[in-house]
C-alpha cells in the first residue's frame, strides 16, 4: 500500500495546571477531565501511542507504521538512528497556573539511568488571553548549596530569568536548562520522544490523590548546567507570506513556519526525512500530488498534527483564509 499524509488523533491529558483553551479543539475531551493540559499530537511514547484517523491505516498507531514501513515512513538515516522508534513527541500545552520549576536530562544520561531518549525541546508560543511568561535558565552561575536553600525557602525562582512572552516566540531549551512555563501560557511543543522531566520546586502544590507532587532534586542536580548560558534566549521570528521561515535547527530537528496565504508547494525530495505539520493557527488542505487519489487530501485545524512519510515528496498546501503551520523534520 502507497503511504500517503496521515493524521492523529490527540492524546489528551488532564493537568491541575491546565486550562480549558486546546480542550476546544477537539471534539473527544473525557467528561471527567476539568482542565486539559496538553494534547500530544504525534506521540510513539509507550502507553501513549498517537492513531491516525484518515485513510486505510485508521487505527493504526506510529507503532504499527514504523514496523510495516520503516525507512519509507520516516527516511533511510532516520531508520538507522532509531529504528522501530520515532524520534519526536509533538504536543500544545495549555498552563493556567504555574508548571513546576524543571529540568531535562541529556541523551547519554537518559539511556543510561532512564532507558530513554533525553529531552531537549522547543516552544512555540501561541496567543494567550492575557500576559504570559516563562523561566528560561540561570541569571547568573549557580551551585547545588545555593539551588538547595532557595528551594527551602521558597525563592528560587529569583534566580531564574523571567521572559514576557507573546504569540510567535521561540524558546530553545536545551538538555539540562532549568525552565518553567508560567501561568497564561500557551505552546506548540517540539521535543526528543522522552517523557522525563525531573522536578525542582512545585510550589508546595497537591496533586490529584491530595499529597505534594514528588520532587527529583538529586537526579536534577546531576543533569542541569549551573552557569549561563547564552544560547538560552527567546527570539521571534517574523514569518513571511507564502514562505518558510526556520525558527530552530538543532542536532534533534529542523523547525520551520509556514504563512500560507495562498496554495504553495513544498518539494521534499531532498530529504531523507519524514515531515511533520502542526497547524497553530487556522486551517488548511495537505494534499499529496504522489500519493494515491483515494488518500491524497487530508484536512487539518488548529490543534491538529499530520505526517508526510519519508516516501511522499510533493505536497500542496491550500490554506482556508489565515493560516499558519509548523514543518518539522530531521537533518542527520
Amino acid at each position: 500500500m502507497t503511504l500517503y499524509p496521515l493524521k492523529f488523533k490527540a492524546q489528551l491529558f488532564h493537568k491541575i495546571w491546565g486550562g480549558h483553551t486546546i480542550a476546544e479543539w477537539y471534539d473527544h475531551v473525557p467528561a471527567e477531565y476539568e482542565n486539559v493540559g496538553e494534547a500530544w499530537v504525534m506521540s510513539d511514547v509507550e502507553n501513549y501511542p498517537t492513531e491516525v484517523v484518515n485513510g486505510a491505516h485508521a487505527g493504526d498507531s506510529l507503532q504499527d507504521l514504523l514496523e510495516v514501513y520503516m525507512d519509507e515512513l520516516v527516511g533511510g538515516k532516520v531508520y538507522e538512528i532509531f529504528g522501530n522508534h520515532f524520534p519526536l513527541l509533538l504536543k500544545f500545552i495549555d498552563a493556567t497556573d504555574d508548571l513546576s520549576i524543571q529540568v531535562h536530562p541529556d541523551d547519554d544520561y537518559a539511556l543510561e539511568n532512564e532507558e530513554s531518549l533525553g529531552k531537549t525541546e522547543m516552544w512555540y508560543v501561541l496567543p494567550s488571553h492575557e500576559e504570559a511568561s516563562i523561566y528560561l535558565g540561570w541569571k547568573e552561575t549557580m551551585n547545588s548549596s545555593r539551588i538547595h536553600a532557595a528551594i527551602t525557602d521558597g525563592t528560587l525562582a529569583r534566580y531564574l530569568r523571567d521572559y514576557k512572552v507573546r504569540a510567535g516566540d521561540v524558546a530553545y531549551i536545551p538538555a539540562g536548562t532549568v525552565h518553567a512555563m508560567r501561568r497564561n501560557t500557551i505552546v506548540a511543543e517540539i521535543q526528543e520522544n522522552s517523557d522525563i522531566t525531573y522536578r525542582l520546586y512545585d510550589y508546595n502544590r497537591v496533586g490529584n490523590d491530595g499529597k505534594q507532587r514528588p520532587l527529583h532534586l538529586e537526579k536534577a542536580l546531576r543533569v542541569m548546567d549551573f552557569e549561563t548560558k547564552e544560547e538560552v534566549t527567546l527570539t521571534h521570528p517574523e514569518p513571511v507570506s507564502n514562505g518558510a521561515v526556520n525558527i530552530s535547527k538543532n542536532p534533534y530537528f529542523t523547525a520551520n513556519i509556514l504563512s500560507p496565504t495562498q496554495a504553495i508547494q513544498r518539494d521534499y525530495a531532498p530529504l531523507d526525512s519524514f515531515v511533520a505539520y502542526m497547524c497553530v493557527e487556522g486551517s488548511c488542505a495537505i494534499k499529496a500530488l504522489d500519493a494515491d487519489a483515494d488518500h491524497q487530501v487530508v484536512p487539518m485545524r488548529q490543534g491538529e498534527a499530520v505526517l508526510i512519510p519519508a516516501s511522499v515528496n510533493d505536497i500542496l498546501i491550500e490554506p482556508d483564509g489565515q493560516c499558519q503551520l509548523l514543518e518539522i523534520y530531521m537533518e542527520v
